[in-house]
């Protein structure tokens, strides 16, 4: 088993595991495994959506994922965590299909740079609004 960073001591900072014998999933914008320490507390962040603060919804894919993401980022700020301090993430996007992955990857790498949570893409015929068309839900280990 290889990992991309070391456990630092008495730290809360998650491991990235990604197994050597196994697929690089890297690219993809997502580790295969984050352990996260026994000494911290686990914040569960409702699925995000593109929606803006007056609660608007561009009918562009890119520009929901990419307003998701800004959300997400909004709410790991207010908890006063980092990024790098996420383990999990579920996205669901209606009518997945391999052009969309791209934009997910992108989206995903510019926020997480190399630290990248695990990750689960469920494709979902329809999200809670008519016009939704990704929603993301994440898990924060929390100082």
């Amino acid at each position: 088993m290889t990992s991309q960073s070391q456990t630092p001591a008495a730290s809360v900072t998650p491991v990235i595991v990604n197994p050597s014998h196994l697929h690089d999933p890297t690219p993809n914008g997502y580790s295969t495994v984050v352990i996260a320490p026994a000494s911290g507390r686990l914040a569960f962040i409702s699925g995000q959506s593109g929606q803006d603060q007056t609660g608007a919804l561009s009918s562009d894919f890119g520009e929901q994922v990419k307003q998701a993401y800004a959300n997400l980022a909004a709410v790991i700020d207010a908890l006063g965590a980092r990024p790098d301090q996420v383990v999990k993430l579920t996205v669901f996007v209606v009518d997945h299909d391999m052009s969309k992955l791209g934009v997910l990857t992108e989206n995903v790498t510019r926020m997480f740079g190399a630290k990248l949570p695990a990750q689960t893409l469920v494709p979902v015929p329809k999200l809670a609004i008519d016009l939704m068309l990704f929603e993301v839900e994440a898990v924060v280990l929390l100082d």
